[in-house]
C-alpha cells in the first residue's frame, strides 16, 4: 500500500545504508525539547544532495498562499506530498533511549513516523515527521525528499476524515556543523499550523554508515479539508 518517493534506481555498492545518520539531528531534538513547551511542536528528515550545506529558498516569482488558521486536533493517518509521488501511511513514534525521534523500522521503511509528543499536523506549532531515506537495498519513503520546491503542497490525512494541506516554503540541508535545532524543529511564525519532513541528506560516510547532513522540509497550513460530522 506505500509507494517509495523516487524510483527504485540502482545505486552505487555500499551507498545504500541504515539511516543512522538521522540520529545525531534527531538527538538534538531532545536536548533541545529539554528548554521548550513539547507540545508547542519541532521538526523532520530528508534524502541525500550534492554539498553538505544547502538552503533551496523561495524561488523568484512563486507565490505562496496566506496561513490559514489551525486545525481542531486529530492524529495524522496518511501522508501525501504528490509533486515527489509520496502516498505513505504515518505512525505515531515517540524517543528513544537516546533521547531521537525513534522512527519506523526498516522493515516498515515506506511508512513515515509522527512524533506523537509534539504538535498534530494542523494544529498550532510544527508537527513533525521523520523517514527514512533508504535501507541497505533500496531507496526508502523519504529518498526524493531534498527534491521538494517552495510553493508545492502536502497533504495529511487525518483520524477524524479531515485534510490538513500545506504549502511548502522552505527546503533546508543542515550538516552536522551548521544544525540548529531551533530553526529546524521550532516554528516559524506564533499562532501558525506548521509541518516538517525530515530525513538524511548530505554524503554517506562508509566507515561510520552515516550520513553527513540532514534535510528537512518546512511547510505551513493554508487550506483543510472538514472531517467526518460528529
Amino acid at each position: 500500500m506505500t509507494v517509495a518517493s523516487a524510483p527504485r534506481a540502482r545505486r552505487a555498492p555500499g551507498h545504500g545504508r541504515l539511516l543512522t545518520g538521522v540520529a545525531w539531528a534527531l538527538l538534538l531534538l531532545g536536548l533541545w525539547l529539554w528548554g521548550k513547551d513539547i507540545t508547542s511542536g519541532p521538526g523532520g528528515l530528508s534524502a541525500p544532495t550534492t554539498g553538505d550545506v544547502a538552503a533551496v529558498g523561495r524561488p523568484l516569482g512563486v507565490p505562496l498562499p496566506p496561513a490559514r488558521p489551525p486545525m481542531e486536533p486529530a492524529a495524522p493517518e496518511r501522508l501525501e506530498v504528490p509533486s515527489l509521488g509520496i502516498t505513505a501511511p504515518v505512525v505515531p513514534r515517540g524517543l528513544d533511549e537516546d533521547g531521537a525521534v525513534d522512527p519506523p523500522p526498516y522493515e516498515e521503511a515506506d511508512t513515515v513516523g509522527w512524533f506523537r509528543d509534539g504538535a498534530e499536523p494542523g494544529t498550532e506549532g510544527a508537527a513533525l515527521l521523520v523517514g527514512h531515506v533508504d535501507t541497505e537495498t533500496d531507496p526508502a519513503v523519504f529518498y526524493g525528499l531534498s527534491s521538494a520546491r517552495p510553493g508545492e503542497r502536502i497533504e495529511v490525512r487525518r483520524a477524524d476524515g479531515s485534510v490538513a494541506r500545506f504549502t511548502i516554503d522552505d527546503v533546508r540541508v543542515f550538516a552536522r556543523d551548521e544544525f540548529d535545532p531551533g530553526k529546524a524543529y521550532g516554528p516559524r511564525e506564533a499562532g501558525r499550523a506548521e509541518l516538517r519532513l525530515i530525513t538524511c541528506g548530505g554524503t554517506f560516510d562508509r566507515a561510520t554508515g552515516t550520513y553527513s547532513a540532514n534535510v528537512v522540509v518546512s511547510a505551513y497550513l493554508t487550506d483543510a479539508l472538514p472531517g467526518d460530522p460528529a
